[in-house]
């Protein structure tokens, strides 16, 4: 298995009593960064958060990240939901603009970070997310640690951490096991987890979701048809949801 990046800077971070914050979406690559943290950070210095999606997200995926941890779960969320903010915006995110990362998880989780930052007087912050190269070329490009100049002020200093940035998805799922745990049960279909209807998602991960969730896949079909907006593109034109996955959703009412 290839040795992840405790690079000497993470080590001198640790020895300087950092504060390392797990931002755990109960994926896999979330799951299996903390088990790496639980080996080589103390206890006391690791902070577990989830930025919830609500209905966007698995059901169940709560209750998985709180039995594969043993610190307290710190849940945040914005303060609107997916679907909210697609229906005042009348239009999906998309790969180039993804209000769905930045708007419902980054910016909740990072509030989270100060508020708990102020609260221990300032010191040292690390963000650790499970982003890994192998995802897509454009994660490949991110650097696995650097300085997050625009959450440091005066009084805190936050960095942010790939730990499992350079892990294969076969050593992700072995990480897991080596845990004693099983990833989240999507995973026997599912190649990733994120929102069920992720718009980065394959048709295999989209119809599994459908299958699952019949009245959310309504819901996210109806809300195409209300706001003239399609989530995926095929050869350069616009697909409704149900068109692209080959799941049909009946009774669906499409706006004059």
């Amino acid at each position: 298995m290839t040795t992840p990046g405790f690079q000497p800077e993470i080590i001198q971070l640790i020895d300087a009593g950092a504060i390392f914050y797990a931002s755990h979406s109960g994926g896999k690559d979330s799951q299996a960064m903390y088990a790496l943290m639980c080996q080589h950070i103390p206890s006391d210095q690791i902070v577990v958060v989830h930025a919830s999606l609500g209905e966007a997200e698995w059901p169940g995926v709560i209750d998985h990240i709180n039995a594969t941890i043993s610190h307290q779960l710190n849940v945040v969320e914005a303060g609107k939901t997916f679907l909210e903010m697609v229906e005042r915006r009348g239009m999906w995110p998309g790969a180039q603009h993804r209000q769905c990362t930045s708007d419902l998880k980054r910016g909740p989780i990072e509030k989270f970070i100060r508020q708990d930052m102020a609260k221990r007087g300032g010191g040292i912050a690390v963000n650790c997310m499970g982003l890994r190269a192998a995802e897509s070329a454009t994660r490949s490009r991110r650097s696995p640690f650097k300085a997050n100049r625009r959450q440091t002020v005066k009084k805190r200093a936050v960095w942010e951490w790939l730990p499992v940035f350079n892990l294969s998805t076969a050593e992700v799922f072995q990480m897991i096991a080596d845990a004693g745990q099983k990833p989240f049960w999507a995973y026997e279909q599912n190649e990733r987890l994120s929102c069920v209807f992720c718009i980065m998602g394959s048709r295999n991960d989209l119809r599994h979701g459908a299958e699952q969730n019949p009245e959310l896949y309504r819901r996210y079909v109806q809300l195409e048809r209300n706001i003239g907006h399609t989530m995926f593109m095929k050869s350069g034109q616009p697909i409704w949801l149900d068109e692209h996955i080959g799941i049909p959703v009946k009774n669906i009412e499409v706006a004059a």
